[in-house]
């Protein structure tokens, strides 16, 4: 109830109240939809996404991938490409990932990168720890050739190979170098294609050493490829306290009319099978989209598949302990 008083409006308690409440819940709305209307949307996951010159491939691929990781859990990253078809597939191209033993391949072509700055061959004694680096993902090797090389020259071959999301792990250890599907793509183009970064010689080196991995390291990648092309293959796995499993597997197919690569790096996997099934569910999909079946009506026998050892295995990669100081979190690992 209002009263004139000399002018003035004067409101009674009871109307006063009413009036606060009645605009309590007008700035209610106000502040609720302003809410609402700068509240993030919810962040849908990653898809994968797919082009491709030769028609419907590039949709069947994106399916059959999608299909593959249906319900895996943990974070999956893939890159796809087929120069043959002009075909390109990425799943979180720049989510970075713990290396584990696939920063080998990278150690290895820094080091013929810093022979061919000074024209030179690699020693005898350094072709040995490349052998065993690369074949048999020796640990012992790969540190001797980490700290020849030190980070300066292992940045140097980055900056030139353009892996601008490449970074060396801290205090030599080189399994905790941070990598991406991106800059892993990169360094296989690099490797299957001429290039000023790495010889021709060099290129022929890595690739080999990479088809003679021993079998019960041929895991990941290589899976589900047809017989007529040929498999080069580096993988990865380490285990720590943040993100559990970490499993990788980079691997280049040339043979049959196709010439592609493929790396598919996780993490959050529960343990290290679960990570090895996601990967080669991915790699059996796309090889079988690159490569199907030739249709037979006289009932021939398909296109032959490589099947890996269901005993995969890896080397065991150092971390640091719990608490170390490189802050990066803490376990004991095998990559």
């Amino acid at each position: 109830m209002t009263h004139r008083i000399s002018g003035v409006s004067r409101v009674s308690p009871a109307s006063r109240r009413a009036r606060v409440v009645a605009a309590g819940i007008g700035a209610g709305m106000v502040l609720t939809s302003a809410a609402a209307a700068f509240a993030p949307a919810a962040v849908a996951a990653p898809q994968v996404s797919c082009t491709s010159q030769q028609a419907g491939l590039a949709e069947k691929l994106q399916k059959d991938i999608t299909t593959a990781l249906a319900k895996r859990k943990g974070t999956v990253a893939v890159g796809l490409h087929d120069r043959a078809t002009g075909t390109t597939c990425t799943l979180r191209g720049d989510t970075a990932f713990d290396s584990a033993s696939v920063v080998k391949v990278t150690v290895l072509a820094a080091l013929l990168y810093d022979a061919k700055k000074t024209n030179r061959y690699l020693t005898d004694r350094e072709t040995k720890l490349a052998t065993a680096m690369i074949t048999k993902s020796d640990n012992a090797s790969t540190s001797t050739l980490w700290k020849q090389l030190g980070v300066k020259k292992i940045k140097a071959f980055l900056t030139a190979a353009k892996m601008t999301q490449t970074k060396p792990g801290a205090n030599n250890y080189w399994g905790l170098t941070q990598i991406t599907v991106r800059d892993e793509q990169r360094l296989l183009a690099l490797l299957t294609a001429k290039n000023t970064v790495l010889s021709d010689n060099a290129r022929a080196y890595i690739l080999k050493l990479m088809n003679k991995v021993v079998s019960s390291q041929r895991w990941g990648t290589p899976a589900g490829a047809p017989s007529t092309v040929k498999v080069h293959v580096k993988n990865g796995w380490l285990s720590r306290a943040t993100h559990g499993w970490r499993v990788h597997s980079v691997g280049t197919f040339k043979g049959g009319g196709r010439d592609y690569t493929i790396t598919v790096l996780t993490h959050g996997n529960p343990d290290m099978q679960y990570g090895v099934n996601t990967i080669q569910g991915v790699a059996k999909a796309i090889h079988k989209d690159l490569v199907p079946a030739p249709k037979s009506s006289s009932g021939a026998a398909g296109v032959q598949r490589y099947v890996p050892t269901d005993r995969p295995q890896e080397a065991t990669v150092p971390v640091p302990e719990t608490g170390a100081a490189d802050g990066t979190g803490a376990g004991v690992g095998t990559g």
